[in-house]
């Protein structure tokens, strides 16, 4: 492929675009500011200022970054061709990250590049996934290559991204870079940090580290057992530290840590033991969000090192309270019966608890789900609940057994955000389906609910009221007023009528305009009107003078009969065989022991 733009060879522009996904109207979903920060983002312009740093194209070549999370950011490439055509020099167009919700607008995106003579390489968590679980190359990736873009399966590090930029550089760039079989160490690779401006682009200057790729679960709808692999790899403490520095050097403090399981970092406390020495020794304000498994807080020590290093927010993937379905889907890590302690003890240690909920699976129905979101508003005390339709992304067991048994799942990639069904329900039908999704955002995100939740964390001398009200509009506003997921969401919605959706035509501007600012106006218009009304609800809980005497059922201290009593653990079959297991290892225990059982409470009786 021809890469000559001009006389002068000596500059290569790496354009590193982290592509967004389109809405349903065919406009990319974009945001003044975004709410998360793209990791791959931050990992591959860590790893080209490594190649610039050691000259891998020679030391005359002016090697120069150029990163583009879209989702935060127009991305224009007719304003970048000319950019690069400008300087006379080449380059190589890196769409890094690619979901596969994320792929059309990736292709896209690759299309003015192509015609410009430009050489495009996709990499991310589609063609990776797809390249590691089925038996052929799926029609849109083939596509895609017949297009003349570039596909790399597997990662960038261990200098892999070296071969990229070469051949990029001498024109010849290869039609597929997998390296899916040979996953590399992540100890002692360059730092991932993003441009101060480019995280002053996401909602609270938030910037991202992964301290840790693979897992060693079998969940059936997860990608990343066979797209990371299932042995874990870890960076070590003087890798943490090198990222926090350098991104602190630059003003950059809060940091969202993307494992998908922090907890189950063997090397966790060596971690942990760095940032509170970082923190309470040197007086940095540095503060962290990350994602751990339902029992995180049986491993002694975690959760108050955690706090101490920083920790304020933690996504846990709860997944279901039915163990039936839980069961279904291979999550067997989850156990019922510690949901309740689990969360109580992030809880007292003031960190602000996210759950994922998924709808769609096989047990389920309608009244099933909308059931089982009023016993977790009831009984457990969860600060943010979000829900996702089950759904079988490429990549996945679940995707894998329904195309090799041939069964329908919808062709459009771009629908591959958990927020939209694309696969039929053994039980509900789709509208069924649908509705049971959108039911259980409305059911938990009620007024009564949303006074409740402040009410618990207002009780709570380290509870941080501010933060969860703004983080309750925030995936509250995203989800009624947005018709996005609030993973997705940001502030202020941008959209651009040039740029909608190969395909689709372009909306007469007397029809884009007037809908898209009259539109943004209703909007900003709700979102005032719910800010005042909570604002008030917040000052009244504030000023109440049984502020810290407020107590709940889910809040409430445990109870000896609380496992005969609760309907978490008796409203399903899998919860009746959960305390079953629970009743019957504690019972060996207590025979090891030599402790005497005492029989179990009559929950009919009681």
């Amino acid at each position: 492929m021809a890469t000559t733009t001009g006389p002068n060879p000596a500059v290569f522009h790496f354009v590193i675009i982290k592509p967004t996904h389109y809405d349903d109207d065919g406009y990319p979903i974009q945001w003044v500011k975004s709410a998360i920060p793209s990791n791959t983002l931050a990992c591959l312009n860590g790893l080209a200022e490594d190649v610039r740093r050691r000259q891998v194209l020679g030391a005359d070549v002016d090697f120069r970054i150029h990163t583009y999370d879209e989702t935060n950011r127009r991305v224009r490439p007719r304003q970048i061709i000319e950019m690069i055509r400008s300087s006379g020099g080449r380059a190589l167009i890196g769409l890094v990250g690619v979901q596969s919700n994320q792929f059309p607008r990736a292709v896209d995106l690759a299309r003015p590049f192509l015609e410009a003579k430009l050489p495009v390489c996709i990499g991310g968590f589609h063609v990776s996934g797809c390249l590691a679980m089925l038996p052929e190359i799926p029609a849109d990736i083939r596509a895609a290559q017949e297009m003349g873009i570039s596909m790399f399966a597997g990662e960038a590090e261990d200098k892999r991204l070296d071969l990229v930029v070469r051949d990029a550089f001498n024109g010849k760039l290869a039609p597929l870079y997998n390296f899916m079989n040979d996953l590399p160490s992540l100890e002692g690779e360059p730092a991932s940090i993003l441009p101060r401006e480019q995280v002053r682009r996401t909602s609270g200057s938030l910037s991202s580290i992964d301290l840790g790729r693979g897992c060693p679960y079998q969940c059936s709808f997860c990608t990343i057992i066979n797209v990371q692999g299932r042995k874990s790899r870890f960076r070590s403490p003087d890798d943490l530290e090198r990222v926090v520095r350098e991104n602190y050097a630059q003003g950059v403090g809060r940091f969202f840590i993307t494992d998908d399981n922090f907890a189950r970092n063997k090397h966790w406390e060596e971690l942990l033991d760095r940032l509170i020495a970082i923190r309470e020794g040197e007086g940095l304000n540095i503060g962290f969000t990350i994602q751990v498994d339902t029992l995180s807080h049986k491993i002694p020590n975690f959760i108050e090192k955690a706090t101490r290093a920083g920790v304020r927010r933690v996504f846990i993937g709860l997944e279901n309270i039915n163990p039936d379905n839980l069961l279904a889907a291979n999550k067997r890590q989850n156990k019922i019966t510690e949901y309740r302690a689990m969360l109580q003890k992030w809880r007292e240690h003031g960190a602000l608890t996210y759950a994922g909920y998924i709808i769609g699976f096989p047990g389920d129905t309608k009244e099933s789900i909308k059931r089982d979101v009023e016993i977790i508003k009831r009984e457990l005390p969860l600060d943010i609940l979000e829900f996702f339709f089950l759904t079988p992304l490429p990549g996945s067991e679940d995707h894998k057994g329904l195309a090799a048994k041939g069964i329908w799942m919808d062709p459009d990639m771009n629908k591959y955000d958990l927020n939209h069904r694309v696969a039929h329900h053994p039980k509900m039908s789709d509208k069924e389906w649908e509705e049971a999704y959108h039911a259980a955002w409305q059911t938990y995100y009620t007024p009564e609910h949303i006074e409740t939740i402040l009410r618990r964390t207002a009780a709570n001398k380290l509870g941080r009221l501010s933060t969860t009200l703004t983080t309750i509009l925030w995936f509250y506003l995203a989800y009624s007023y947005e018709g996005v997921h609030p993973l997705e969401a940001g502030a202020f919605r941008l959209k651009f009528r040039a740029d909608r959706r190969y395909g689709m035509p372009r909306e007469n501007p007397l029809i884009f305009y007037p809908k898209y600012v009259g539109g943004t106006v209703v909007k900003l218009a709700k979102y005032l009107a719910l800010y005042l009304k909570t604002k008030k609800m917040v000052k009244a809980i504030e000023q109440s003078p049984d502020r810290y005497n407020y107590l709940d059922l889910a809040i409430a201290p445990p109870r000896d009969d609380e496992f005969e009593t609760l309907d978490l653990y008796h409203e399903t079959d899998g919860g009746e065989d959960a305390l079953a297991r629970k009743r019957r290892d504690e019972i060996i225990r207590d025979k090891s022991a030599g402790v005497p059982t005492a029989p179990p409470i009559n929950r009919l009786a009681s």
